[in-house]
């Protein structure tokens, strides 16, 4: 009895069995391949090749950038509810635009230190620096747009304002009198509304609902002094 108590203590306190003890008796038959290849479908390979731009022509980049901006301008002209500008935002139209109108509102003055150089920087760090408050203000109210995305909404919407700039420099060679100036601050009010209301297309629905009057006001003051500088543009 004491034998059998003692070996049952020793079987008691003798240490378990490892977890993957017989995993060293199994063998792997020589018939069972275990190489391959990793390949990846057809459709994703040319998905993927289509996507790329890194082998593409110069030519085709530039081309492809040039529609981007057109198709843009075109939403601008035609503006509608649309998050185009949005999503594929650029600032190559906002900086052409705005280098065009800087250029247009530039006076024709032989003295340039006094009208030339400052009236350009004037003008450009006017449009950039209402760009940004604004996006700034935006942000603020608690709009869910980036920054870069509103600049370029703000941006490729001066392009009526830009089209009433070029109407008044011509109307700017007739004879100066009061059918001059009412001509073109008819002009200048259709521009500025279509402006106002391209913009507000694109960036309504991107701020709170109570708070879209706040947010529309600072672009409706931008695109006013933008068009106060190009109705009271005289070439000197």
């Amino acid at each position: 009895m004491a034998e059998a108590t003692e070996s049952a203590g020793d079987g008691g306190a003798a240490s378990p069995r490892p977890l993957f003890a017989g995993l060293s008796d199994i063998t792997i038959s020589q018939d069972i391949p275990i190489e391959g290849e990793i390949t990846i479908p057809m459709r994703s390979r040319i998905r993927e090749f289509d996507s790329s731009t890194l082998n593409e022509s110069v030519q085709n980049t530039i081309m492809r950038d040039l529609k981007a901006v057109g198709k843009k301008f075109m939403h601008v002209l035609y503006p509608r509810k649309s998050n185009t500008l949005l999503r594929d935002w650029d600032l190559w139209g906002p900086l052409f635009l705005c280098v065009i109108l800087a250029l247009m509102l530039q006076r024709d003055a032989v003295d340039s230190e006094k009208y030339g150089g400052p009236q350009f920087a004037e003008v450009f760090v006017t449009l950039w620096f209402g760009a940004v408050t604004i996006t700034l203000n935006s942000k603020l109210l608690g709009g869910n747009i980036s920054v870069f995305q509103s600049l370029c909404v703000l941006g490729y919407c001066i392009l009526p304002l830009t089209v009433a700039m070029l109407i008044c420099r011509l109307v700017l060679l007739v004879e100066l009198g009061p059918v001059n100036f009412l001509v073109r601050l008819l002009v200048v009010i259709l521009m500025f509304a279509w402006s106002v209301v391209a913009s507000t297309a694109f960036l309504a629905d991107s701020q709170p609902p109570n708070r879209k009057t706040l947010a529309v006001y600072p672009v409706c003051l931008f695109y006013f002094v933008i068009s106060w500088m190009v109705l009271t543009f005289t070439p000197q």
